[in-house]
C-alpha cells in the first residue's frame, strides 16, 4: 500500500486547480475554481501526506485560514475520499 499511498500524496502536492475541481466534481463535493486555485497553490510542493491525520488535519486548519471553514470542510471530505480508494 505505501506504493499507492506515494502516488496519491504525490497527486495531491502536484494538484492543479482544474484538476482540483475535476476531482471534487467526481465526488459530489463543492469548490469553486477560485477556491481550488488557492488550495492549489497552497499545496504545491510541500510534501504533505494526507494519510497522517496530523498533516491532514493541519493542512485542513491552513486551507480554512485561506479559503474558508465551509471550503476547508469540503476538500477534508474530497481528502478522505482519496484515502479511501
Amino acid at each position: 500500500m505505501k506504493i499507492f499511498e506515494s502516488i496519491i500524496n504525490h497527486k495531491i502536492n502536484t494538484i492543479t486547480a482544474e484538476e482540483l475541481v475535476k476531482y471534487a466534481n467526481q465526488f459530489n463535493i463543492t469548490v469553486s475554481q477560485q477556491q481550488a486555485k488557492k488550495i492549489a497553490e497552497y499545496l504545491r510542493g510541500k510534501n504533505i501526506n494526507i494519510f497522517n491525520d496530523t498533516e491532514r488535519s493541519q493542512l485542513i486548519k491552513q486551507i480554512a485560514k485561506s479559503a474558508g471553514p465551509e471550503t476547508a470542510r469540503e476538500v477534508n471530505k474530497l481528502l478522505i475520499q482519496f484515502t479511501k480508494q
